[in-house]
């Protein structure tokens, strides 16, 4: 089973969805996202895995989105400004071949592994 998560180590929730992938004997690739983003490819990619638009998955608290003023935006304008400004992405995401889910609450993950 080749899972991979989308990790930031400062962040509990993600956190709490590694330990929950390790507690089940899990050990996923992890890709620290804020040192090795994602491209709009990439991005793309895994908004289809996770059934969801860029909307749903862009976080509104972070100064970016604020200073780029992307209340308005489009999915494209959002997964552009998400690839050059990864701290806009929420996490994690945990993908499972052609599935990816939120860890948000992390036992969601549990549903595509």
């Amino acid at each position: 089973m080749a899972i991979t998560i989308y990790h930031n180590p400062r962040c509990s929730k993600s956190r709490a969805t590694l330990a929950l992938l390790r507690d089940r004997g899990i050990e996923p690739a992890v890709i620290e996202y804020l040192d090795t983003p994602p491209s709009r490819e990439e991005l793309k990619a895994l908004l289809k895995k996770l059934g969801r638009s860029a909307r749903d998955v862009v976080r509104t608290s972070e100064a970016p989105y604020r200073d780029l003023k992307l209340a308005q935006a489009n999915d494209e304008q959002l997964i552009a400004a998400m690839a050059e400004h990864p701290i806009l992405i929420e996490r994690p995401i945990v993908v499972n071949g052609a599935k990816a889910a939120l860890g948000r609450p992390p036992e969601t993950v549990l549903e595509i592994i």
